[in-house]
């Protein structure tokens, strides 16, 4: 798209500059850009959580730590790509959905992933960080958690309330910082997440006496079919990871090249997720060996060293962790998804800060007090998402074969617009895939494809399309309006 064409679709249809193709020279983003990019998302509370019940289920240390290896490698082929057609184009992903979707048609999966589950999630991963800052500050003020007595706010005491408002607006600093702060930020966390999360893990391996128990720890035993629990547990990482995936070209058209991102993300799932399984299988297992209980919260840890420093450094590196995941996960898809929505009257800086004023409004420490119902809640808009991305999948690569038109993308009434607007196959697809995924979890029958929904809604979907769109002969180029 040349600088006339952008003009005009800037004068026509007064579209915000955040939803235009990024421009070749404002590309900055390198291979450790992208290298960096999701540690914090690695890194967090929940994920070390998650880990701890893989081991639940029966399996050894070398087992679990297969299981997040062939996850990790999973997720570096999808993420790239996924984010072919950002780097290549510099789209981002509202915009992307529409070529499969339709103009109109991209507003309900856009919502889905850009709005609903980004507030829902953005609130509660502030609240999970707000906890850490909570900590850290009493460290240094140990009066700060009597504050206000017998005070609640809807739940809340004035302690974690204060908390969670000055995570809250860290995160909102962000909004306004723009997508190369965070690529800045990233890198210099990067360092902190190797000596903290490292640290952890020789502190654990110390406790168990070496690496050698840890090792030669003995699984209780996997009940069933062990593949099949295999594979869930691969899908329980690769679930979490649904909706960056689906977002991932919001990232990549900041490549100055498609190399970049390949490597790049390569690089950094992989190498990530290596030094994520040592520490966690070393600090559950280590500390089952050390203390006859396996500690899967890893402020729980932190909490047990005896040293200040450490302590300090470690909370602050956790807080910083978290914030990486909510920036990259919540707050740069819902900005791009609303100013999609509304591109007349919201830019990116507008729509992430609707999203992080939604998320304290929905009080995410009320939802944590029913966690059975929202993270049911989570898991269907998680199974839903698979589904996308193999929609999208299915339609860069099989139906266009990479080649998009801008300048109809862009476009009203282009060959985008489908039927009035939507993708019957896209929806048909996706509804059909996530039912499929999904059925499971209220179907006991059905159980195994719930266990492994996101292969489930995501191959499904992907092969779905392909043939409804061949049958329906829509295909590139072919559909315009009446």
């Amino acid at each position: 798209m040349d600088l006339s064409q952008r003009e005009k679709l800037k004068k026509d249809l007064q579209i915000s500059e955040d939803l235009l193709p990024t421009k070749q020279e404002e590309r900055t983003w390198k291979a450790g850009n992208f290298a960096s990019i999701w540690m914090g998302s690695v890194h967090h509370v929940p994920a070390y959580a998650s880990i701890g019940g893989f081991f639940v289920l029966g399996l050894s240390a070398i087992q679990v730590f297969w299981v997040i290896m062939v996850a990790a490698a999973i997720l570096a082929f999808v993420l790239i790509i996924n984010g072919h057609a950002g780097a290549k184009y510099g789209i981002p992903y509202s915009m992307l959905l529409k070529t499969s979707y339709g103009i109109k048609g991209a507003v309900l999966p856009g919502l889905l992933r850009g709005c609903i589950a980004a507030v829902m999630w953005f609130g509660l991963q502030t609240y999970a960080g707000s906890t850490a800052v909570t900590i850290l500050i009493s460290k240094f003020w140990p009066a700060y958690l009597q504050l206000g007595g017998d005070f609640r706010f809807f739940g809340i005491d004035l302690p974690g309330l204060i908390s969670f408002t000055i995570f809250w607006m860290i995160n909102v600093l962000f909004i306004f910082g723009g997508i190369n702060i965070l690529g800045k930020f990233t890198k210099i966390l990067s360092l902190l997440i190797y000596i903290v999360f490292g640290g952890m893990a020789i502190w654990a391996i110390k406790l168990a006496g070496g690496i050698g128990p840890i090792l030669d720890y003995t699984a209780k035993g996997i009940e069933g079919n062990s593949v099949l629990v295999f594979m869930g547990c691969v899908t329980a990482i690769l679930a979490t990871w649904a909706a960056p995936i689906t977002n991932v070209s919001d990232f990549t058209r900041e490549a100055r090249t498609a190399k970049d991102q390949i490597i790049g993300q390569s690089l950094g799932i992989v190498i990530t997720y290596i030094l994520f399984a040592v520490a966690s299988i070393s600090i559950i297992v280590g500390s089952e060996i050390a203390f006859g209980t396996p500690i899967w919260n890893v402020l729980d840890v932190v909490d047990r060293f005896d040293s200040s420093f450490a302590i300090i450094l470690s909370i602050v590196t956790i807080c910083l962790t978290t914030l990486s995941s909510n920036v990259t996960a919540n707050i740069f898809p819902a900005g791009y998804q609303l100013a999609a929505l509304f591109p007349k009257k919201l830019n990116f800086q507008t729509g992430g800060l609707i999203t992080a004023i939604l998320a304290f409004i929905i009080m995410p420490w009320k939802l944590m007090e029913n966690s059975t119902s929202i993270f049911t809640f989570l898991g269907i808009i998680g199974g839903l998402l698979g589904p996308v991305i193999g929609v999208m999948l299915a339609d860069y690569f099989i139906i266009r074969k990479k080649e998009l038109n801008l300048f109809e993308l862009y476009s009203e009434d282009g060959q985008y617009f489908y039927k009035n607007g939507f993708n019957p196959s896209a929806y048909i697809a996706t509804v059909v895939a996530g039912g499929i995924a999904l059925i499971g979890q209220f179907v006991p029958f059905f159980k195994p494809l719930y266990d492994i929904s996101w292969f489930v809604g995501t191959f499904t979907a992907f092969g779905l399309y392909i043939i409804l769109m061949k049958l329906t002969k829509k295909r590139f180029g072919e559909i315009r309006p009446h």
